[in-house]
């Protein structure tokens, strides 16, 4: 089966900056929208950035300015280019996938861990 994994999660210090890539095992057909979710310790899962086959992009607001996502639907590979990291930041980082532009996601990675230190 395939599966999306991430890599380039770490530990940084408050200001500094990471990039996570992520890219599939196999080929999916299809896919119209790329993202990134994230699990601070404790906390929901949620949203972080998201891009579509049209080339729309959203943040969430906290990392809107600091945070930038890119990548191509048609080869399923996205990243997260992460400037000016807080402490808030620190979770566990996933990309994902849909075959539509709303709605759940039908593709998760394993995640990666992201410590952002004083």
């Amino acid at each position: 089966q395939v599966r999306l994994v991430e890599s380039g999660g770490g530990l940084v210090r408050a200001g500094g900056s990471l990039k996570l890539s992520c890219a599939p095992t196999g080929m999916i057909n299809g896919i119209e929208r790329l993202g990134w979710l994230r699990r601070p310790p404790g906390k929901q899962i949620e949203p972080v950035a998201t891009l579509t086959v049209d080339g729309d992009i959203a943040y969430a607001e906290s990392v809107k300015g600091r945070f930038a996502i890119s990548g191509a639907t048609s080869r399923v590979t996205v990243g997260l280019q992460m400037d000016d990291l807080k402490l808030e930041d620190t979770a566990v980082y996933y990309c994902v996938a849909a075959f539509r532009k709303t709605g759940q996601y039908d593709y998760y990675g394993q995640g990666t861990q992201v410590t952002v230190s004083s």
